[in-house]
């Protein structure tokens, strides 16, 4: 651990970060030191639930041991190549990610963003060389409120002016239509369109689920006129709603899905783009890349991530717990909640008026040893990792009554 003169306080570590990082978070005021499971501990020794799993990067919690051992392992063979030559866990790892998505194949990447930047250029160069677009005309329709990463490409189509405020020129190509309307995405689609970009539950807008049926009549529209559906289940997928991928709820298949947070098990970056094989298959050698996508330490941890999904265990998980968490939220609708969404154990809840703020609530709960954040103004995302217990849950769940009760 780094020393200040014995000055190894909560404050000086924060004093690190003020003077040395950007201030591009305004993250609370705790300074984690260690983690297992649902738990986190600050360089205090204070130990708070964590609610939050890192925007569902940790799923399976913090430091799950089966995911630390495939980590371990590997860091004592070779953790990375390029790909300028084979290594003997990428074909496992894309094969069995494939298998486990119901896909045909696999583009690893690392960030989030760079699976979204990739399920675009690929859904450009499908219909430029594939339906017949001509080139540089190729349009991509998304849904207001969304969240897909912050690079200059996403951020010009985002609705939200903070994400998008003096970050232009912005890129064209993209038409933004009404989350859940499937009419107004219909009435969208022209003969540029190359795609259809959706997350199944908006996770930075609010945890809002879409009307029953407005993916079925997304994917009809879809099929009637030649486009892509891009499901972006970063957040969404890898059992946190219940199933492998959100959109298996819908009854529905994507054409192409952008996966990321989990799949690195919270060890390390890991994301994929994830799709059919006349689709994907449009890159050649040269046209798209990345030094660490697909290197050998990712995909081992992203195989072991695999292997944990395919016990079922965690989407088990995400739906019992997941459905004592709504029932106990839902219940708090008239004493400081004035709506509760979500699907799994994920949940979006707004605070009545006269309550506290967002950022008050979550500095509220860390008092009360419970980690969570706002979204907008005056809701709060409460994620807590697959592992959670229902007692651990319910103390964080007495701690949210506590804090929003008017």
């Amino acid at each position: 651990m780094t020393t200040f003169a014995g000055r190894e306080t909560t404050a000086s570590f924060i004093e690190l970060d003020e003077r040395w990082s950007t201030h591009n978070y305004h993250p609370l005021p705790v300074v984690i030191a260690e983690a297992a499971g649902a738990s986190v501990t600050d360089v205090e020794g204070r130990t708070y639930l964590d609610f939050l799993s890192g925007y569902s990067a940790l799923n399976f919690g913090h430091r799950h041991p089966d995911l630390v051992a495939a980590a371990v392992e590997q860091l004592g063979r070779v953790t990375l190549t390029s790909r300028a030559f084979h290594h003997d866990q990428l074909g496992l790892f894309c094969r069995e990610l494939a298998e486990l998505t119901g896909t045909e194949l696999v583009l690893p990447m690392n960030s989030g963003a760079e699976a979204v930047e990739s399920a675009v250029k690929i859904a450009r160069k499908w219909a430029h060389r594939v339906k017949g677009v001509p080139d540089g005309t190729a349009e991509i329709i998304v849904a207001g409120s969304n969240f897909h990463g912050r690079t200059t490409t996403i951020v010009s189509f985002s609705t939200d002016e903070t994400a998008r405020a003096d970050f232009g020129p912005f890129t064209p190509g993209f038409v933004t239509v009404k989350y859940g309307d499937a009419a107004a995405l219909r009435d969208a689609i022209t003969p540029r369109t190359a795609a259809v970009l959706l997350e199944p539950v908006q996770g930075e807008a609010g945890v809002i689920v879409p009307p029953e049926g407005y993916f079925a009549d997304v994917r009809q529209a879809c099929d009637e006129n030649g486009v892509l559906l891009i499901a972006d289940e970063i957040q969404s997928g890898l059992a946190r709603t219940g199933t492998v991928l959100a959109l298996d709820h819908e009854g529905v298949r994507a054409d192409v899905y952008t996966l990321g947070k989990a799949l690195g098990g919270g060890i390390l970056p890991v994301s994929a783009v994830a799709g059919r094989r006349d689709v994907l298959g449009v890159l050649k050698p040269g046209e798209h890349g990345s030094t660490f996508g697909g290197n050998p330490l990712a995909c081992a941890v992203g195989r072991a991530v695999v292997r944990l999904l395919n016990t079922g265990e965690f989407q088990q998980r995400a739906v019992e717990v997941g459905a004592h968490l709504h029932t106990r939220l839902t219940a708090l609708i008239g004493q400081g909640l004035s709506e509760v969404r979500g699907r799994g154990l994920w949940a979006g809840i707004d605070i009545a008026p006269g309550g506290p703020s967002g950022r008050a609530a979550s500095e509220a709960l860390m008092a009360r040893g419970v980690l969570c954040k706002e979204t907008h103004e005056r809701t709060l995302r409460v994620a807590p990792p697959l592992v959670i217990t229902r007692e651990e849950l319910d103390r964080g769940i007495d701690a949210i009554a506590e804090v929003i009760r008017p």
